[in-house]
């Protein structure tokens, strides 16, 4: 299994004040306030690092050309410390979509990469791949499909079940929602420990669907969650720094 990175200049965020004032999604995990681009040093600031290091096994996306979309999209994630409690740093994309160039890029590089590989179902994981999930369908050609926790799709449902730090959840789809012989990707805002993405991986191939990648905006090597995705390739766009 390999992870593909895009591979642009290396970015550090600058961390921006918790706003107590809207709940913020509760997706955490315990990992340093920083984003970075991987795997292309660059010497035109004393700010930007080299990511190599923590993605010794990555392959390069495209030609090791430097993009300015990924280094703006690395600066609208925000990270917020200690929450939802002390030892978290919280990677919160609400400030991606505020940004309208910072989003519409996020989807317009997602979008580049799939437009031409016969994709008819992308998979969006509940719920920030919701978020990701349907304008990449519509630019590309494809239907979306959700992939809910349980008890939230009213039709006939498959399940598949996987593990937590402390006991087990489940994801679910909609019987008949693809077919044998489709083509997929899986999207997601961040890989964690990769527990949800490797459910939904056996959940569609159990259909005989083709799993061509997951995808996500962030990505917490750290973490080592791709080691969960067996032989399914996994495309990030930044990754969180050591």
């Amino acid at each position: 299994m390999q992870t593909i990175i895009s591979p642009l200049v290396s970015h550090r965020l600058c961390l921006a004040p918790a706003v107590p004032r809207y709940r913020l999604p509760n997706i955490y995990h315990r990992a340093p306030p920083s984003i970075r681009l991987s795997n292309h040093r660059s010497t035109t600031s004393p700010c930007l690092f080299s990511s190599a290091a923590a993605s010794r096994d990555s392959e390069m996306a495209t030609e090791d050309v430097q993009d300015p979309r990924i280094a703006k999209i690395a600066s609208s994630i925000r990270v917020i410390p200690d929450f939802p409690k002390p030892g978290i740093m919280f990677q919160d994309i609400t400030t991606l979509l505020l940004d309208t160039e910072a989003f519409k890029d996020t989807i317009a590089l997602f979008v580049d990469r799939y437009k031409d590989k016969g994709i008819s179902v992308v998979a969006g994981v509940e719920a920030r791949g919701f978020i990701f999930g349907p304008p990449i369908a519509l630019a590309i050609g494809a239907k979306f499909v959700p992939m809910r926790k349980p008890k939230k799709l009213p039709g006939k449902v498959i399940s598949e079940e996987y593990s937590l730090e402390y006991g087990t959840d489940t994801i679910e789809m909609h019987v008949g929602a693809v077919e044998p012989g489709e083509r997929a990707i899986i999207i997601d805002d961040l890989i964690a420990t990769g527990g949800t993405l490797a459910a939904a991986i056996r959940l569609l191939e159990r259909v005989g669907v083709k799993i061509v990648e997951c995808a996500c905006v962030i990505e917490l090597p750290e973490l080592k969650g791709k080691e969960k995705l067996g032989e399914t390739p996994l495309f990030v766009l930044v990754s969180s720094a050591a």
